[in-house]
């Protein structure tokens, strides 16, 4: 079995304890999963079988979707619900306001990573230094987020949610304590669902349970997604038989042999297909070789 299982992941579990079910699921050693998501997460959970565990630092950076839900007049140590409550504040908010308080989180921006998150620094993870008290300076990083909606919003409550588009790396629940601190008053996450990864969407995505029904009916596999879809962003170059046969064994490929859609550019990658559209691996383009290389081989699926 080689290839992706979207998985709408529940809420309480980590992404590793999906891994673990859809593992023995599978019956494989080799698998993985593709943009972790928190615990109290939910949604689209690519998890990466056999070959396909081999695409995961390779992945375009796609934007990821998500509709998240947050509450004004709190400040947690986690910056969402399940943290513990820092300072509680009154508020007095309108949709006006809440809408100034968004603009300037829209585009490129710098984001300071959560003291609960994975990052390392050091060589410590961000959260095992959290967990012991330990707070420490974080560089800010840049990301971009596409959209930001106010969805709905109560300011009676000060509740609402918001749907967002954003780069790899980006904190959910960071945006909404920069939003909170924007309005004077914090703010905290209080649900997260992913819509959107690495080309899938929540309509592509089965729950566990319905994968260990499959498993028991013999039909898992059918909800195997080829690898080549994880790279459906990049262009697509097919080969002859010969061509496909020299780079199968590690050799690269004369530009000038191949038919480019557009002038490639240095550093271009590929999705290499055999004459019958048998997904190979990926290409690189060498403009100083004028050549083709391997980036990595995955084998016809």
């Amino acid at each position: 079995m080689n290839g992706v299982i979207v998985i709408d992941k529940p809420q309480e579990f980590t992404s590793f304890d999906v891994v673990a079910v859809m593992r023995r699921l599978c019956r494989t050693r080799k698998i993985g999963h593709s943009g972790t998501l928190d615990p109290m997460a939910t949604g689209v959970l690519p998890i990466l079988v056999g070959n396909a565990t081999r695409a995961a630092e390779l992945l375009p950076d796609t934007d990821k979707a998500y509709r998240a839900e947050f509450r004004l007049g709190l400040r947690t140590d986690t910056q969402d619900i399940w943290g513990k409550i820092q300072q509680e504040s009154t508020f007095s908010v309108t949709a006006e306001q809440l809408e100034s308080a968004c603009a300037p989180l829209r585009g490129d921006i710098l984001q300071v990573p959560p003291m609960m998150s994975a990052i390392r620094q050091n060589g410590v993870r961000l959260y095992d230094l959290a967990r012991q008290g330990i707070e420490v300076e974080r560089e800010a990083r840049p990301v971009h987020i596409a959209v930001l909606n106010v969805e709905a919003f109560d300011p009676d409550t000060g509740t609402g949610t918001l749907y967002v588009q954003c780069s790899k790396g980006t904190y959910i629940r960071t945006l909404i304590a920069d939003m909170g601190e924007a309005l004077g008053c914090g703010a905290v996450m209080t649900a997260l669902r992913r819509t959107t990864a690495c080309g899938f969407a929540l309509e592509d995505a089965i729950t566990l349970e319905q994968a260990k029904q499959m498993a028991e009916d013999g039909t898992l596999e059918a909800q195997v997604r080829p690898v080549q879809t994880l790279f459906a962003e990049l262009p697509g170059l097919r080969v002859t038989e010969n061509q496909a046969k020299r780079f199968r064994n590690g050799g690269a490929l004369a530009a000038d042999r191949l038919h480019f859609h557009t002038a490639p550019a240095d550093g271009a990658l590929y999705r290499v297909q055999g004459p019958d559209k048998r997904f190979l691996g990926l290409g690189i383009y060498v403009a100083e070789k004028q050549e083709l290389a391997i980036r990595r081989l995955f084998g016809e699926e």
